[in-house]
């Protein structure tokens, strides 16, 4: 009896010590815990200071997606016998000084696609990529500040495309006006005193004029989300025929460190551009300006994201 007497206080004894050490490491836990949120806080503080500072902000992310397929005596196939492969990449860049008297932004838009549809069964089918989207566009804007939401400003914009038809056609907007700012996030630019040259082998399709650029420019970001938005127009003051606009979107989520989810897509409308691909790629020899279906032309691409 004496010795499970001993045994049972041996036994408390320790349990209240091992009760204690869990109350302490929890509550020393506890301690570390709101230093840790603590130190996040003054590094949180910092880095919005560095934000705010006035300085180049230079900055990317971009989008890879890729395809691959094959097919073997697959028969309700039209070709049973078929490779198949996609691959699509866009890159958003830019670099932006903000001062308190003027301001300068650089952005660039790059998005390549390739394709390819090889069929094993036809020996004359190409077996090679072939290009699918291809946009290059560079933009730089220099404002003078007028007041917190407006500026007298000047644009340069150069789109054309790389993989095919470098600079055919290639088209460069040189113009000034002004730039509204309404809300944090949102450029808005209109030049009503603009020229758009257009570079071309084609010069009776292509033509140079005057007109009012007109760019909208939204950049957000929420927590892990980020969203970007350009919206780009000539209205030619020559006609219509001569007149242009895209809007590209880019949206992208990181899942894991700068690895995530993007998704891009992009309109475009060019009576131009139209009136060219009816002549020179189908062969209709009698298009005009007057009697060709300006379609709209769409593209996307969807794959994994990158934030450099």
């Amino acid at each position: 009896m004496k010795r499970i007497a001993i045994a049972l206080t041996v036994f408390l004894a320790v349990s209240n010590s091992y009760g204690q050490t869990i109350d302490e490491l929890k509550a020393e836990q506890a301690a570390k815990k709101d230093s840790i949120a603590a130190i996040q806080g003054r590094v949180d503080a910092l880095q919005g200071q560095i934000d705010t500072f006035p300085g180049w902000k230079i900055g990317a992310f971009g989008t890879i997606g890729l395809s691959i397929s094959a097919a073997d005596n697959w028969y309700s196939k039209g070709s049973p016998n078929q490779s198949a492969g996609n691959i699509g990449i866009n890159f958003n860049g830019y670099a932006n000084l903000d001062r308190e008297k003027f301001f300068w932004k650089n952005k660039t838009n790059i998005n390549l696609g390739w394709v390819k549809l090889d069929d094993k069964d036809d020996p004359n089918d190409s077996d090679s990529f072939e290009s699918s989207t291809d946009i290059f566009t560079l933009t730089s804007l220099y404002g003078y500040k007028l007041s917190d939401k407006f500026a007298a400003s000047a644009l340069g914009e150069y789109r054309t495309s790389i993989i095919d038809n470098f600079n055919n056609p290639g088209y460069l907007d040189l113009g000034i006006g002004a730039t509204w700012t309404p809300i944090e996030n949102l450029v808005v630019v209109i030049h009503p005193l603009n020229y758009n040259i257009v570079f071309s082998d084609e010069g009776d399709i292509y033509d140079s004029s005057l007109g009012t650029k007109i760019v909208a420019d939204y950049n957000k970001k929420w927590g892990a989300l980020k969203y970007n938005s350009t919206l780009s127009a000539f209205i030619s003051y020559k006609g219509s025929d001569y007149s242009n606009w895209s809007w590209i979107n880019s949206l992208g989520y990181t899942f894991w460190k700068n690895i995530g989810a993007g998704i891009d897509f992009g309109l475009r409308q060019s009576k131009q551009e139209a009136l060219d691909y009816n002549l020179n790629t189908l062969g209709n020899t009698t298009a005009t300006f007057d009697n060709i279906d300006n379609k709209l032309q769409t593209y996307w691409l969807l794959g994994l994201n990158y934030n450099f």
